[in-house]
């Protein structure tokens, strides 16, 4: 029996995914690690163990289900831009997953990858510097730290925070994938869940990221419903999609000079990437992949140098492109014409201004949400 209780598995009126056999074999060992969540979980929903909350701000908690690629950062940075456009002083609080530093952190123009986590820089660098942005492995700590340092701000966004039980957010925006759906998934490691499909129902809003922009209502309307099985039945359900700008240099040429590229990923899911580049004309000639967060070498940077042909570049990510520029890097990458695609997050249908409206009332003077 694949549902053994409501702590693994939400019922649901929409059939199962049918599991592949691999999945078949490595679902006990996900059953006891949904079961391990599932307690967990259960102590903070009944107080056992603590959680705190901020009265002095708003906490907004950007998060998934699912390990890595639903889209966290651009949908943070839109989230932050959103903030800003209500008159608000948003500050953000990251865990700095793969830097190489530990506890708070308060990003600066000095800091890089390396001490801070490639998603904090590239927050710090797309908004300059003009939106505080820190690191801390215990969110209640940095929360507090942050508020310190950075007393004008009005609102806390906080990124990755979904399973971080310690801080209980004044909203949970959970991501799940169109492609990927956290309902179409397992729990670790028959699948890529971090905890069962029940915990979409701590989810204030659900965002539906990477959508194809001419996502039907009907189809919008049936990954609604399947949602609102596992979440709250009323919660909201808002559909993305990505929009790629310019390609920006920080290599060695100002521009592209030719349709065939290299690819150079290390990011959880660089399909969308590969397929825009597609789309727009390129041809990807090759795809030197590497994993979520990959420190780069100078020596893997040579390699993919050494693949180029004459008038082929070399495109990356902006959250690559955030490591690429580590300081131990800039030699090597100063020679080779890289290329980075920045990513804005597109709602589909009213989705902007549905957004807009949730978070006004944790604005308003008095207001009780």
């Amino acid at each position: 029996m694949l549902c053994v209780t409501r702590y693994f598995c939400a019922s649901s009126t929409s059939p199962p995914p049918v599991p592949s056999l691999l999945t078949v074999l490595l679902l006990p060992l996900s059953w006891l690690y949904a079961g391990v969540m599932a307690v967990r979980n259960m102590l903070y929903r009944s107080g056992l163990n603590p959680s705190v909350s901020f009265p002095e701000v708003p906490v907004l908690n950007v998060g998934n289900l699912r390990v890595g690629g639903t889209g966290k950062t651009p949908h943070v940075a839109h989230l932050i831009t959103a903030l800003q456009q209500l008159g608000q002083s948003p500050a953000m609080l990251s865990r700095g997953y793969g830097r190489r530093t530990r506890g708070y952190r308060f990003a600066t123009a000095t800091d890089t990858a390396a001490t801070i986590g490639d998603e904090p820089l590239q927050q710090f660098q797309q908004f300059k510097g003009t939106v505080p942005v820190a690191v801390c492995e215990d969110r209640v700590v940095g929360i507090r730290q942050l508020l310190s340092e950075a007393p004008a701000t009005s609102v806390v966004v906080l990124d990755d925070a979904y399973q971080h039980r310690r801080v209980q957010p004044s909203f949970n925006i959970l991501l799940t994938e169109q492609e990927r759906p956290f309902y179409e998934d397992w729990v670790l490691p028959a699948g890529r869940l971090r905890e069962s499909r029940a915990g979409a129902v701590r989810a204030d809003l659900v965002i539906v990221t990477k959508c194809d922009p001419l996502l039907s209502e009907a189809r919008r309307q049936d990954i609604t419903r399947r949602i609102r099985s596992y979440a709250k039945p009323t919660v909201p359900v808002l559909f993305s999609t990505y929009v790629y700008g310019t390609p920006v240099a920080i290599g060695a040429s100002p521009q592209p000079t030719g349709p065939e590229v290299l690819l150079l990923t290390g990011i959880a899911q660089p399909e969308p990437l590969r397929q825009y580049l597609e789309t727009a004309g390129y041809r990807v000639v090759h795809h030197a992949r590497f994993a979520d967060h990959h420190a780069f070498t100078e020596a893997e940077i040579a390699a993919v140098a050494a693949q180029l042909a004459p008038g082929q570049s070399v495109f990356t990510t902006q959250k690559d492109a955030a490591r690429l520029l580590e300081p131990a890097l800039a030699a090597v990458v100063v020679q080779v014409p890289v290329f980075y695609l920045p990513i804005d997050v597109r709602f589909l249908a009213d989705g902007d201004a549905r957004l807009l409206e949730l978070l006004m009332p944790y604005f308003q003077p008095h207001a009780v949400v």
